[in-house]
Parts: structure tokens; sequence; C-alpha cells
């Protein structure tokens, strides 16, 4: 019989070190919310193979579009010929957008949704600099790992240098930073390492992915609107993680009563399939010369189409609302953890819809991070059960990823796994 080992091993001598895989395991099938590994062992799924499975693990909607698309063709380049369902994605994600008179674009990852969005931006200011934040993460690519604000491990050994790029400490008041200490080190770089007038854009996720799932206050959120207004500057809100009704919304930058100008999209966009794209203001977005966007799979046939099902089942299936009630569960089961003498001690706890996290840390009532702690706990999941996944720019952050079409009593099943967890390691 395979096994996990065996297939490990393989992996050992096959695949190179540096992509790291979370857990000593491999997938034989998944259905909404369960997976289970190639030795029969059954798993409760709050990782969502990182934000990407919203509407669940092979939807069956979704599933059933793609396999009437490739019954039609799979491939034959947007760039060579143009097909209908690029050209309806487009159209439909324009108009759910927060972005009047929108368009957009297709590619194949979040790296290139958000290196695209640069040089979309850098092409219609005609400027060089990006501002980004610590904690924040945008991808691998040389540009994107220089947008990154977080060194270890991904900008380690051989990392690009960050010309043009600079980056804003991100406002964590528990950490010891205010959005008044933000606007003023936003202040400095612009009279020290870049004036204004040389910025393309200010790059912000709404909500930290990698980073913690720090959220963005909305009154910092609304001066970064105002300071780009000012300077001609693009405010690109990179909704690669929190998009796609994740956080109650369609996207993330809805809570805010804000229009970017552009923003950067992936992850469960394609229910599984891989797709991104950039949506943004038409006058912006049309700055860039015929043949200066592109990728040969961008916006491939049978990602758009099940991408077409993935906003059908957000719609039918209200998964807005259910994010909301998702994520209500999940808040109110940490809140009693975080209350408990008895479990390992928890700092603060956070959420907007089903984008969940909590923080460990060494002192019950306090702040300061524990990452020994954060790994024992998922390891400890993971023995009972529940794929979590650690984040946070300290490493100290746990973050909940049901998808958000799972069956109530499966969350209600991964929530009393996570506090055997917590007290098995307290």
């Amino acid at each position: 019989m395979t096994s996990n080992q065996s297939i490990l091993d393989r992996r050992a001598k096959a695949i190179p070190r540096g992509i790291a895989t979370a857990s000593p395991l491999a997938v034989a099938r998944a259905e909404n919310g369960e997976i289970w590994d190639v030795e029969g062992r059954r798993f409760v799924d709050f990782a969502s193979g990182i934000a990407v499975t919203n509407t669940g693990h092979r939807h069956p909607k979704v599933m059933a579009a793609a396999q009437a698309q490739a019954e039609k063709f799979g491939h034959v380049a947007f760039q060579v010929m143009a097909y209908e369902p690029y050209v309806e994605l487009a159209e439909r994600l324009n108009a759910l957008a927060p972005i009047a008179d929108a368009k957009s674009i297709f590619f194949t990852t979040g790296a290139e949704a958000t290196e695209n969005a640069v040089k979309i931006a850098r092409a219609h200011t005609g400027r060089p600099g990006v501002i980004t934040f610590t904690g924040a993460f945008h991808g691998r690519t040389q540009l994107t790992l220089a947008m990154t604000g977080k060194a270890a491990s991904y900008r380690t050994k051989g990392a690009p240098p960050s010309i043009g790029v600079f980056h804003v400490p991100f406002p964590i008041p528990h950490h010891g930073v205010t959005e008044e200490d933000s606007l003023r080190a936003l202040a400095h770089v612009f009279k020290a390492d870049v004036t204004p007038q040389e910025v393309a854009a200010i790059v912000i996720e709404p909500v930290q992915g990698e980073g913690g799932f720090y959220q963005v206050p909305t009154n910092f959120m609304r001066k970064l609107r105002e300071i780009c207004d000012t300077y001609g500057i693009c405010l690109v809100t990179d909704e690669v993680q929190s998009g796609f009704a994740r956080t109650g919304r369609m996207f993330a930058t809805e809570h805010y009563d804000i229009e970017p100008d552009l923003m950067p999209i992936a992850k469960a966009l394609g229910g599984g399939f891989p797709i991104s794209g950039v949506i943004g203001k038409a006058e912006i977005m049309d700055a860039a010369d015929p043949g200066g966007l592109g990728g040969t799979y961008g916006g491939n046939p049978i990602s758009c189409a099940a991408a077409l099902a993935v906003l059908d089942v957000i719609e039918e299936e209200g998964l807005c609302r259910r994010a909301d009630e998702v994520g209500a569960k999940m808040l109110s089961r940490l809140h009693d953890f975080r209350r408990s003498n008895t479990l390992r001690p928890i700092g603060d706890v956070r959420g907007l819809g089903a984008m969940v996290a909590f923080e460990l840390v060494k002192e019950r009532g306090g702040h300061e991070p524990d990452p020994d702690a954060t790994k024992a706990v998922t390891s400890a999941a993971l023995d009972a059960g529940l794929i979590l996944l650690s984040c946070g720019y300290y490493a100290n952050t746990i973050r909940l990823l049901a998808p958000l079409t799972i069956d109530m009593g499966h969350l209600d099943e991964g929530l009393d796994m996570l506090e055997d967890a917590l007290t098995q390691t307290s």
C-alpha cells in the first residue's frame, strides 16, 4: 500500500527543499471541508489550500463547469484567439468590484497578479517607486519578494535588492505600532528615501495574509486613499488571499468605503483551478501598450469557466453571509479558549468574516509572541485530525481558513480538535 512516508521519501529525492510542505502527509482525495490521506485517514480542513477553496473542495458546480469547458477546448492562448469565458469573467468581475468603470485582465498566480498591478501602475504614472508594509506577503518573484515585508524565510539566500521598493511599519497597536506611527514612517520615507512624485503605487493587503491576518484600520486605509489622491499615486489593495467572500464581502476592500485604483486577485477565484488577475480603473488599466501585458496560460479557459461557476456559487449559496456565520462561531469559541485558565495562553483574537486568527503568547493576558507554542499546537491539531496553518510576522499566529461551505458539524468538530490541541500543549 502507498504510504505517506513512501511519497515523502520520493519527494525528498525529486523535489528541491526550497518548497516546504507544512504536514507530513500526502492527500488522496478531498470533499468540501474534508481531506483523506493516502493511508485512508480523514482530516477536517481549516486551511482550504491557503484560502483557495472558499467554495469547498470539488464543489459540484465548479467541477461540472470545468469539465464542460474541457470538452470544448483547453488552451489556445488569449493572445492568439479570444474566447468568451475570459470576456464574460472580466465583465462579471468589473460589475462586482468596488471600482467604477473597471477593466480586468487575467494571469495564473497571485504573484503574477501583484507584479502586473505594479507594472500597470508604473505605466500609468511613469514613476518607479513602490511602497509596501512590514508583514506583507505579495509573492515569490523577484519584484514581489522585494515587496514582501518579512525577510525569513522568503528573502534569505539570494534575496533581490529592494531597489525602488520601500517598507513602512504596518499598524498593530498591541505590538507597539499605532496608525500615527505608520503615517509618520510614511512621511519619513517621503522625506528621506523617495519623494511622493516618484511613487507609482502604495500596495497594501486589507487583511494581511501571511503577515498574520492583521486588519488595516479603517481610518488608516482612508488616509492612504487621501495621500494617493494628493500625489497621484495608485492605491493597490491586494485581495489575493482576502477576496471572494472570505471576509463577508466579495472583496475585503468593500469594508472601507474607498475606491482602490487596482486590485490583484487570485486564490479563491478559481475554486481550485489556477487563475489570478488584476481589476482596476479603466484609464489606469489601459496605460500599458498592446503586448505589454499577458502570459501564455493567463486566463486559461478551463480556469475561467471554473471561476464563473465560483461566482455563481457565492451568489446562489449566500457565501458572504455564511462567511459571517462561520467566522462568528470561530470567534466565539476562540474567545472562550482565551478566557480559559487550562488551555495554552492566547493573546489577540481577530477576524473579519471567516478570515480568523489568534496569537499564542507566553503569558496569559500578555502579547509576547510564543512561536514555539504555535508549532506545538499545529502539530497536536494535525495528530488529532485537523489541518491548520500558522503565519505571522512574529510566527505566533494560527489562522482558521475553513471552506465557507463547510458542514457546521465538521466546523464544530474542528474547533473541538483545536481545543484539545490547546489543552494538550498547555
